[in-house]
């Protein structure tokens, strides 16, 4: 296994997409509840241990070889907002154009057949992991991350804020990050021997309205 592998796919330089959505931080920047770093660290705790601890426990599950077809309707399960649901498809299919290009996979091959139009992004993230050679603690770290360093990076354009300042935010949270990742794959193991029922279905619903009302704008920065 080569842990080099770990670092090509949580790279935010790896054109899975991801430059183009905020992770909701755009929404929050408007309404006001994110304005600096502070507030932007409070924001990405809130989705860490929610919408983070979700995609990586399906990105463990995925990576640990878990069903794609019962793994995506998991996660439409807990993606309450359409909007998401939609953005959700979108980034899995990007990133499964970049890993079957950089992992040449039958199984991503297969999933890619058998979702058209796309299938979850941290369902995706599992596949492309196990597609490298990685195990479903990688996977589960990178989901975790990831849910942060959109926003963190989003918020830096939106606001001008001092990219220092976003990236002292993420430092601050990386033992979080490992304690969201230690969940994650024992609830992924678990999903894989007693179905994905018992995946974590933590919510944040601020982030599920505001995204719906973020959709709707007729200009915007970001696609999510």
């Amino acid at each position: 296994m080569s842990r080099a592998a770990l670092l090509v796919l949580a790279d935010g330089r790896f054109p899975a997409g991801g430059h183009a959505h905020s992770g909701g931080a755009e929404a929050a920047v408007k309404a006001g509840r994110v304005s600096g770093a502070a507030s932007l660290e409070d924001f990405c705790r809130g989705r860490l241990h929610t919408a983070g601890l979700v995609s990586a426990a399906l990105a463990a599950a995925a990576a640990l070889g878990g069903d794609p077809v019962a793994l995506d309707g998991a996660a439409d399960a807990r993606t309450p907002s359409p909007a998401l649901r939609v953005a959700a498809r979108k980034l899995g299919r990007q990133l499964m154009r970049a890993a079957r290009a950089t992992w040449p996979s039958e199984e991503l091959d297969a999933v890619a057949r058998e979702f058209p139009k796309g299938t979850h992004q941290p369902v995706v993230l599992g596949l492309a992991a196990r597609a490298a050679g990685l195990g479903a603690v990688d996977a589960a770290y990178c989901a975790a991350y990831e849910s942060v360093s959109g926003a963190a990076t989003a918020t830096v354009r939106l606001l001008s804020l001092d990219p220092f300042d976003a990236t002292g935010v993420l430092a601050r949270l990386a033992p979080e990050m490992d304690r969201v990742a230690d969940q994650a794959v024992p609830a992924g193991r678990r999903a894989v021997d007693e179905g994905v029922d018992v995946l974590p279905a933590a919510s944040g619903p601020l982030l599920e309205v505001s995204a719906e009302a973020h959709a709707s704008w007729p200009v915007r920065l970001f696609a999510s």
